[in-house]
């Protein structure tokens, strides 16, 4: 935990403001355009049967895009982790759970038309219920997390190896019970813990990536060759390597993150990893709206061109959409209302605030 703390008391200029990290920031950003990208170019080739030259990326990002994504998610923990149980359970899972709740809802009025015409409204209703059992749609992730959350503040005091080995064999069982959260947590915890236990060795990492950054960008070239490589060889989901993979993988982002905020590049990238959450929650509507459209007039042909253009309106329409939410005073679509806050508040109420 000090040594979290010096690395974050210590980053100076790569301190953006209100206490953020520069690269962590840029971090995840890489991770929700990849994850946009993902959902985006999936969408367009089961909707056409095609594939374009996005597929390719979503291929190569396949092992680390979810790992990278939760080993930054476990960064900040080691900071917070010996809080009072009440503080913890209202930063951690209470905050969680109102945006879940709220945008599974949102989500769900959305495609309850399709599901009632398929069967019945009462049917649809079913669905909905389920879905607090089954995370619905993109929204396993804030499902998950404070699930996370409670099992690492639970097993604080039992040996950090005997956990982390017993995450690590989870990951590399591949349980398939079918059920979503259970096959997502046996797969997903071995990243986040692995962020909470190593996380000075990450925020070091950093630090050495930013000290010496040629040597940094020919490790992130022979990174990509060997990831992409096993990936076009059908080697990446293997058990045992898709683990180191994905550890490798989240290493590359952080890398990478450091690299781009030490260069001051990209901005506009950074500004989403500060928002990351925000465009997790909305990019849904506005990339659902723009595939149909472009589908259905047949403006454009190219399915990777199409792809592309989905990606980037699934983006920048949930950055909108949380811009004209808070001119109307929607606030609470992305900011946690006073009423279901169970501990004292803290000062930055944003979703996207760094804690």
């Amino acid at each position: 935990m000090t040594k979290i703390g010096t690395a974050l008391a210590s980053s100076g200029p790569a301190a953006g403001t209100g206490g953020r990290v520069d690269w962590v920031d840029y971090a995840k950003g890489i991770c929700i355009v990849m994850v946009v990208m993902m959902h985006s170019v999936l969408g367009v080739e089961k909707a056409t049967g095609q594939t374009g030259f996005m597929h390719l990326l979503v291929a190569f990002a396949k092992p680390f895009r979810m790992p990278d994504f939760f080993l930054i998610s476990g960064l900040f923990l080691p900071l917070v982790i010996n809080r009072d149980w009440r503080t913890y359970l209202d930063r951690k899972v209470v905050h969680f759970a109102y945006f879940y709740v709220l945008w599974v809802t949102i989500q769900f009025g959305f495609k309850a038309p399709a599901f009632a015409a398929e069967s019945s409204w009462a049917q649809a209703g079913l669905l909905y219920l389920e879905s607090f059992i089954e995370p619905f749609g993109t929204l396993w992730f804030i499902y998950l997390l404070p699930i996370f959350f409670v099992v690492i503040k639970l097993t604080r005091n039992v040996s950090p190896l005997l956990i982390w080995s017993v995450a690590a064999l989870l990951e590399t069982l591949r349980i398939g019970t079918g059920w979503t959260a259970i096959d997502e947590f046996c797969a997903r915890f071995v990243y986040i813990y692995s962020g909470y236990l190593f996380a000075s060795q990450v925020f070091a990492l950093s630090n050495c990536a930013r000290a010496y950054p040629m040597r940094a960008l020919a490790a992130l070239a022979l990174w990509a060759l060997i990831d992409g490589g096993l990936v076009a060889l059908g080697y990446s989901e293997l058990p045992l390597l898709s683990l180191m993979l994905g550890i490798a993988g989240a290493c590359a982002i952080v890398t990478s993150g450091t690299l781009l905020a030490h260069a001051r590049r990209l901005d506009a990238l950074r500004f989403c990893g500060e928002h990351s959450i925000v465009i997790y929650l909305a990019f849904f509507l506005p990339m659902a709206a723009t595939r149909t459209l472009l589908l259905k007039t047949g403006l454009i042909e190219d399915i990777g061109a199409i792809s592309l253009i989905v990606t980037i309106a699934g983006v920048a329409g949930a950055l909108l959409i949380w811009r004209l939410a808070l001119a109307v005073h929607a606030n609470f679509l992305f900011e946690r209302p006073d009423a279901f806050w169970i501990a004292p508040k803290k000062q930055a109420t944003a979703l996207q605030a760094a804690e």
